[in-house]
Order: C-alpha cells, then structure tokens, then sequence
C-alpha cells in the first residue's frame, strides 16, 4: 500500500512513492493553452519555439506540476484538500514526448486540530533518464482518525 492511502496516525517523514509515467503529447500543450489562456510561443508555435533556447516546443511548467499533482495516488477517503503549494521550481524543459513520473516524500506531518492534520510533502517532477524537471512543496489536509473519548 502506497502511503497515500494511509491513516494520518501511521504517516512518517521519509515515506515514499513513485508514480507511473505519462508521456507529455502535442494535445496536451493545446489543451492546457487552451483551458489556461497561456498561447506562449515556446508552447504554440513551433517556428518561433525552434529558435528559443529550448529547440523546439516544451510543455508549461505549470502542466507538468498539475500532471504531477494529478498523479499521486491520495485517497480521498484520507484527504480533505491540497492546502498549499510551495517553492516551486522548474529545473529543465519539457518537450513533447517527454515522459514524466513523479516521486513524492513525506516531510513533515502535523495536526491541525482534533480532525485533521496537515501532511508536507517534498514533490519531484522526472523526466526521461530520471532528470529532475522540477521540485515543490506541497501541504496536504489529511482526515484523522476520531480520537478515543
């Protein structure tokens, strides 16, 4: 059982998981262009993309960190909500094709209050070869368990 899906009382830093891989396609950047608003050249136009610093087009930063995030295996049944996103940084580009995976460790773990606790999680964004596209924090509300009376 991945942690993901275990009780709050039973997490502990260090836990890790890794996911599967995805493989970021064309459709995906029109997508995201599209839902986002974001037509940047170096995700939409191959032309101008070829004479960047990347080559060719490359995937937004901020799809390969929704992918990740949509990614982790967590169990609704255990999490309440993604509390925060932090120190976000992106290492190296994405171009189409890329497949990513993502490993997440457990941080840190805190109650909040008597029924839920706040998980901190250390994300890594791979890529082909296990390149490191990016990293980030997360906060995750996790449901305790009831206390005993």
């Amino acid at each position: 059982m991945s942690w993901a899906a275990l009780p709050f009382d039973e997490l502990r830093p260090g836990l890790e998981l890794r996911t599967r891989g995805r493989t970021i396609t064309e459709t995906d950047l029109v997508a995201f262009s599209a839902l986002t608003g974001d037509w940047h050249p170096a995700h939409s136009d191959a032309r101008v993309a070829a004479q960047s610093p990347f080559g060719e087009r490359v995937a937004h930063g901020m799809l390969l960190l929704s992918y990740a995030l949509g990614q982790l295996p967590l169990d609704p049944a255990r999490t309440v909500a993604l509390r925060e996103v932090r120190d976000v940084t992106f290492k190296r580009p994405a171009p189409i094709g890329t497949t990513i995976a993502t490993r997440a460790v457990v941080q840190d773990v805190r109650p909040v209050d008597a029924g839920t606790g706040l998980v901190g999680v250390g994300l890594s964004i791979l890529g082909d070869d296990d390149r490191l596209l990016a990293r980030a924090g997360l906060g995750v509300l996790w449901r305790r368990e009831a206390e005993a009376a």
